[in-house]
């Protein structure tokens, strides 16, 4: 354990078999970490490696809710020592927060959903005015479609807001959103490792499933719950972090395909290529979607991403193995005496 290597960073193990197989089959030196709970001596000096965060802004709904508060100070520790993180303390904000992420998206000129952000239930119904219905809310912080809805009258939205089933958000922080139309009804992943387009992924919405991300448990059958959106109606911004099982493969094999349209060169792809590197953000999984009056919009950047093992088939460049890759060039550049 004294001799450097990669550190996955993390609160969840299901998430972890693919990228340890690849790290097996690539021979890197690897262990785990979690942030689900844990203690630090600031006085002593961390582990030597490349240490890779995976910490999930929906850690709180696995029961561990100091995981984020946890790897600010795990990081910043590690930081402080001069140790290689990948998606360090500067990400953790984009994953815990979707405002940042806009405000951010916005700020670089990309076109974003309206959003207006609002901190506790006071001054929900007053802002949600200022949207015309249909609209939406989120969760500010957390995957898996925490906090999605969509209300098609403003008395619909103060009912919920005044009622039992009102969903509080871990930070206090709502978001009304926008109800955009998409073209067709699917929505697209871009994959990045290293700062690098790896592929894209078309995610079929047609069945109004929130939970979008390209993982088989995401691949939900059915119509959408009382209060919340058909997707075959329009998309309401929203993704899961859920990778595992679940989900038949026949079904997730139908919700995901590669899209080999959209390629390193495509103009979109190039931009969130750029405004990655300049947030620091080495992996993620940016999702966008192409609405009906023809505007691309960017609306959730995922820096705990996962792959679909029926995309990654097809493309024969499992998204995995690029990680094991980058994170082994990462050690062996800092450590030429790593076993790697």
């Amino acid at each position: 354990m004294n001799s450097p290597r990669i550190h996955i960073l993390h609160e969840n193990y299901d998430w972890l078999p693919p990228l340890q197989a690849a790290l097996d089959s690539a021979g890197l030196p690897h262990t785990q970490w979690s942030l689900a709970d844990g203690s630090i001596d600031l006085k002593t000096q961390p582990p030597q490696g490349v240490f890779w965060s995976r910490l999930s802004a929906s850690s709180h709904t696995r029961g561990h809710v100091y995981a984020k508060e946890y790897a600010r100070v795990l990081f910043r520790w590690l930081e402080a020592a001069g140790l290689r993180v990948v998606n360090g303390s500067k990400v953790i904000e984009f994953e815990v927060s979707k405002a940042a992420q806009y405000a951010a998206l916005a700020a670089a000129g990309f076109d974003v959903p309206r959003t207006v952000v609002v901190a506790g239930r006071e001054d929900l119904k007053r802002r949600a005015l200022e949207f015309p219905a249909p609209f939406i809310t989120k969760h500010n912080q957390g995957g898996k479609g925490l906090g999605v809805r969509r209300f098609d009258s403003h008395r619909e939205f103060d009912s919920y807001v005044d009622g039992p089933e009102f969903e509080e958000p871990a930070d206090g922080i709502t978001l009304l959103q926008e109800f955009v139309q998409t073209a067709e009804p699917f929505i697209t992943r871009a994959e990045f490792v290293g700062g690098e387009f790896v592929y894209a992924v078309r995610v079929d919405t047609s069945e109004g499933s929130f939970e979008l991300c390209p993982a088989e448990a995401c691949a939900v059958p059915g119509q959408a719950a009382p209060g919340q959106v058909s997707l075959d109606q329009g998309f309401a911004p929203a993704a899961c972090e859920i990778p595992g099982t679940g989900a038949g493969e026949t079904l997730a094999s139908t919700l995901f395909a590669k899209r080999d349209d959209i390629t390193a060169g495509h103009p979109l792809i190039v931009r969130l290529r750029a405004f990655l590197a300049d947030q620091g953000i080495e992996v993620a999984g940016v999702e966008f979607f192409e609405t009906a009056d023809g505007r691309l919009i960017p609306y959730d950047i995922n820096t705990n991403t996962n792959y679909n093992p029926d995309v990654e088939a097809a493309t024969g460049n499992a998204a995995a193995t690029a990680l094991a890759g980058f994170l082994g060039r990462e050690l062996e550049s800092r450590y030429a005496t790593a076993s790697v």
